[in-house]
């Protein structure tokens, strides 16, 4: 269980992957794409988010085209996961790709924008301020073994350390 609280952007249902990366700001590369997510439905977002909140958000979160960027300018801006009751297949992907904590709760569109909640992933339960608790689909250890090494690549790259260690590596005949 993580004991930080974390703030909560209440966001509705549909949150596509325009809104999240806007596609006139493709050619940017993320670090010019971030500045705008979900400026269409909450203009201050990028600018005022922090990193270790999250977005609680209603179902079909991510719909729309398979653009990873969707989720690398959450993970960019430092949004600790997105708590929604349904995510889009591809965005769900490419968010644990990337590093991002997708959380399925039936029950997410209870949270109110400003909310304080801890994230006890042990039990795969969200801890609102006020002493409700919101359970969480199951995620399979793989999945959560890739946010906590920051991503697929990131994952990849510590094995290919891991495995090239001397203390490691196979003694010769």
């Amino acid at each position: 269980m993580t004991n930080a609280t974390h703030k909560v952007w209440r966001l509705g249902a549909d949150i596509d992957t325009d809104q999240l990366a806007p596609g006139a700001y493709m050619k940017l590369g993320i670090e010019g794409i971030a500045p705008h997510s979900l400026e269409a439905v909450r203009p201050e977002f990028a600018g005022s988010v922090r990193p270790g909140d999250v977005i609680a958000a209603g179902p079909s979160f991510g719909i729309g085209s398979s653009r990873e960027q969707a989720a690398a300018a959450l993970a960019h801006l430092g949004v600790r996961a997105v708590i929604a009751p349904s995510f889009s297949g591809l965005f769900f992907r490419n968010a644990f790709n990337l590093g991002l904590l997708l959380l399925t709760c039936p029950d997410a569109e209870q949270l109110a924008d400003g909310d304080r909640i801890t994230l006890d992933l042990q039990r795969l339960q969200v801890r609102t301020a006020d002493g409700r608790v919101l359970a969480c689909e199951p995620i399979p250890g793989f999945l959560l073994d890739m946010v906590q090494a920051g991503g697929l690549v990131n994952q990849l790259r510590q094995r290919l350390q891991a495995s090239s260690r001397p203390d490691r590596a196979t003694p010769r005949p």
